[in-house]
């Protein structure tokens, strides 16, 4: 093995390298603050100057700085890059900010570094894109650079430790995969080893096209259940009893966030290449995007029922969020469900003590403060994200009718409908 490898292996195990972190949102922030609390030097890379001087004001210290200037690449032997993965209008992948992070990369890699990509995206990304880019310069990978794919794994609002999740890596050589792995071990407590980049990229793809297709399939059953007058709830329950051979998964108003609505697509979109229609995937994304539509259709049946028009009530939302205590309201199923409702002159106002400020189209909302007298006033009380900070039991007591669509309220009631 040459000297080079062997000195850059050595100088990751002692924790003397900087690291750069490139991207300091949801995946590339916590990571980084992991690393400076292993004793590990990090340089934060951001192309968004406000965030930059925010981070800098509230985290900057001896061992983590932030910055927009691509230049202290070359300070650094180890780069993370953590950058969003959108889908374009057209659910196609969207790896531009992938692209750029490399470009800008290859410009002031140093020697004898390793690059990391950390980006939910599409098995071959780093191999057949990341990889040519760092390699223009006159560089050969696995000579003068190494590299590797390591899928992130934070799920906002789970209180598991980030140190304990294992990290799986794949490197496009041996040494690269070594690399990795050795350095991740720095601040993780475990690394599981794959064959290459396009193992990994694909176990991230895995793992959430497992949670797709199962949450759409109860969202699916959910909605069969209504119909035949079964609670689906209690279902589960039930079925949750069965001590082998069954993983619960709750229905509700949609999938939301940038993993699991998003992530599936990179690879129905891979798969074509490769003259393959991944259909569960496709099935799955088209009733999770169905299912705001049958949300504000419970409301209208429910206030119906009530013998109130849906027209000019006024419906108070609880929870923006896409999930339950977190401040993420990225691709929330709140989000069209608002938009419909507003637009069929609902007048619509919210509580999300996590999101003060929620932007629908030209419509901006702000959280209302929840009262007594807030609940009393609203015609309907739609709970969308079930956070744990509220009052349920106050929120039924004070409703005059309720949809809830995430079981927050387990004391059945006349005036609440579960959906």
């Amino acid at each position: 093995m040459s000297s080079k490898y062997l000195i850059l292996k050595k100088t990751i195990k002692d924790k003397k390298v900087t690291v750069g972190v490139v991207g300091l949102g949801y995946v590339g922030m916590p990571t980084a603050l992991a690393l400076t609390q292993a004793g590990i030097k990090v340089i934060g890379i951001d192309i968004d100057k406000a965030r930059v001087r925010r981070l800098n004001g509230s985290h900057g210290s001896k061992k983590f700085t932030a910055t927009a200037n691509w230049t202290e690449i070359k300070k650094c032997k180890v780069i993370l890059v953590a950058v969003p993965t959108p889908l374009t209008k057209n659910k196609t992948p969207d790896i531009s900010a992938i692209e750029s992070a490399a470009k800008n990369i290859a410009k002031y890699l140093s020697r004898d570094s390793l690059v990391i990509l950390e980006s939910t995206t599409y098995p071959g990304t780093t191999e057949e894109l990341v990889k040519p880019i760092l390699e223009k310069p006159g560089r050969v990978s696995g000579k003068d650079f190494y590299l590797a794919y390591a899928p992130e794994r934070i799920d906002p609002g789970n209180k598991f430790p980030f140190n304990d999740i294992p990290k799986v890596v794949g490197g496009i050589d041996k040494k690269s995969t070594d690399l990795a792995a050795t350095f991740y071990l720095t601040f993780l407590k475990n690394v599981h080893k794959v064959s290459s980049p396009r193992a990994a990229e694909f176990t991230k793809l895995l793992e959430n096209i497992f949670r797709l297709v199962n949450v759409s399939a109860i969202n699916e059953l959910n909605l069969l259940a209504d119909k035949m007058g079964i609670d689906i709830w209690e279902a589960i329950e039930a079925a949750k009893t069965k001590p082998y051979g069954y993983m619960p998964f709750y229905p509700g108003p949609g999938i939301g966030g940038h993993c699991i609505g998003v992530d599936p697509f990179y690879l129905s979109w891979k798969a074509r290449e490769y003259g393959f229609f991944a259909r569960f995937i496709e099935l799955a994304g088209e009733i999770n995007e169905l299912m705001p539509h049958h949300v504000v259709t419970k409301v209208i049946w429910a206030l119906n029922r009530a013998k109130k028009p849906l027209r000019g009530s006024k419906i108070l939302v609880l929870g923006v969020a896409y999930k339950k205590d977190i401040d993420d309201a990225r691709e929330t199923p709140a989000a069209p469900i608002i938009k419909a409702l507003i637009r069929k002159g609902a007048l619509v106002s919210y509580h999300d003590p996590h999101v003060p400020r929620f932007k629908i189209g030209s419509h901006e909302l702000r959280s209302t403060p929840l009262s007594r007298t807030t609940i009393k006033g609203a015609d309907c009380v739609l709970i969308l994200t079930d956070h744990s900070n509220v009052d349920y039991s106050a929120v039924a007591k004070s409703a005059k009718l309720i949809v809830d669509t995430r079981n927050a309220i387990k004391t059945p009631s006349p005036k609440v409908i579960r959906f």
